[in-house]
């Protein structure tokens, strides 16, 4: 999509606001600046199908990324760089997602996508659109190992993401279970039950390797189709033939809500543990808030007590009056921003908007994510402001996230905390962060 608010500023205006801007008069230089290039971002998300739950969250908080960065760079650049975000919905399945993708690379025009959410829709999207459109996407929630060694990706270097892969979720999951983490939790055997697409079969692998790793026995890896089925009978009965302590399932929402109520009701089965993909609300609402108290799971998610983590729920409250804030929300705030000062570096660099491609912003979300440079802090107002002004000025920038560090390796992967967390009494609790750096490689 082009139109008049993509044309607004060409690269000719931009040495005056940089040397006004060097002489320290960033008033003047707002005075004198034209408006700047803006082009528009893209968004997919789960706005139904298996992960309908979370779709508004992610999009509520790449929309406060944006309009973080458009205030800030109205001040110190003279107006907006992101024209509008426009999000499309996945319905959590790999078909849709392409076609949502589609339609914001060749309708709307837009040089970067933020996500997806499921791993088989993020791949599906890069592996169809992004790649060969030459279009950046990072995603807020596709932790699957795949999605590291993309044979696609390896030398377009256009798909990255802002949540650890499930390699270190994997072994966190299996330390839980086999007594590494609490004394008084631990078995000796499992089953899995996953969502076949790659983040389900992903996860289940990474648990089962570092499971049987620490001496436990996998009793199966069962796959179970990404469609919401009405029955999983014939999955549970393979997973829990062999009468395993536990079953492991790796899956979204909507699976869970109707797998769990076979398993309680035909399976007797009485240890469950989950992940990030079904720490859900729909979940409690299925299957009511007594069954579950209790069970563990585990998820990518950031230290609650972080600067960035902090200062990003607070302003995603205000701002939403939402008081839940599910996994991967707090990344995809961080793909949102990322992305857009990648653009403010592309304007800094003096290209206009029809220049701003996906190749243009890749070039430079490494240059304003990871060290050196002035630090970016996840929506702290001053501190974006200052690296935006720095940006302008050509000096380095280093963007600290909401959900960690947004140090995107050579892979296009960061690492990032590991949870464990609880369900409760009708809620659900984080009961332990573990640090990346405290999280073994194997």
């Amino acid at each position: 999509m082009t139109d008049v608010r993509h044309r607004l500023g060409t690269a000719a205006l931009l040495p005056v606001a940089l040397g006004t801007l060097a002489a320290g008069g960033l008033v003047a230089a707002t005075a004198q600046a034209q408006t700047p290039p803006s082009v528009p971002l893209g968004q997919i998300a789960p706005f139904s199908g298996s992960g309908a739950e979370f779709g508004e969250y992610y999009e509520d908080a790449a929309q406060l990324a944006v309009d973080q960065v458009n205030a800030a760079t109205s001040e110190v650049m003279g107006g907006p760089v992101i024209s509008e975000l426009i999000a499309e919905d996945t319905n959590t399945l790999p078909n849709p997602g392409v076609e949502a993708a589609r339609k914001l690379v060749e309708a709307d025009g837009v040089p970067a996508i933020v996500g997806g959410w499921s791993s088989g829709v993020a791949v599906a999207v890069a592996t169809s659109v992004t790649i060969p459109s030459e279009v950046l996407q990072v995603a807020n929630g596709a932790t699957s190992p795949l999605l590291s060694a993309l044979p696609e990706d390896q030398e377009a270097d256009m798909l990255f993401r802002t949540t650890a892969s499930d390699l270190l979720q994997g072994v966190v999951a299996a330390q839980l279970a086999r007594g590494e983490i609490f004394e008084d939790y631990s078995v000796d055997s499992a089953a899995t039950i996953y969502v076949n697409n790659p983040y389900g079969q992903g996860l289940s692998n990474a648990f089962a390797a570092a499971f049987e790793r620490r001496g436990g026995t996998i009793h199966g890896e069962v796959p179970h189709p990404e469609e919401t089925q009405p029955t999983y009978t014939s999955q549970l009965d393979e997973a829990l033939g062999d009468d395993p302590d536990m079953l492991f399932a790796s899956s979204y929402p909507a699976h869970t809500a109707t797998f769990l109520r076979e398993a309680r009701d035909i399976f007797d089965i009485d240890t469950i543990q989950f992940v990030d993909g079904n720490r859900s609300q729909q979940v409690i609402e299925s299957m009511g808030a007594d069954y579950l108290e209790g069970f563990y799971g585990t998820a990518p998610a950031a230290n609650p007590d972080s600067a960035g983590y902090s200062s990003f729920a607070a302003a995603y409250r205000e701002a939403t009056g939402r008081e839940n804030i599910p996994p991967f929300t707090d990344s995809a705030y961080d793909a949102a921003m990322a992305i857009s000062l990648a653009v403010v570096k592309a304007i800094a660099d003096g290209h206009d908007a029809e220049e701003i491609t996906g190749t243009v912003l890749r070039d430079r979300l490494r240059e304003v994510s990871n060290p050196p440079g002035q630090q970016i802090l996840a929506s702290d107002m001053d501190s974006l402001r200052a690296g935006i002004e720095a940006i302008m000025n050509g000096e380095d920038v280093d963007y600290s996230g909401a959900a960690g560090p947004v140090d995107f390796d050579e892979n296009g992967d960061v690492i990032t905390p590991m949870s464990v967390w609880q369900f409760t009494d009708g809620g659900i609790e984080t009961v332990r962060i573990i640090e990346a750096e405290n999280i073994p490689r194997e």
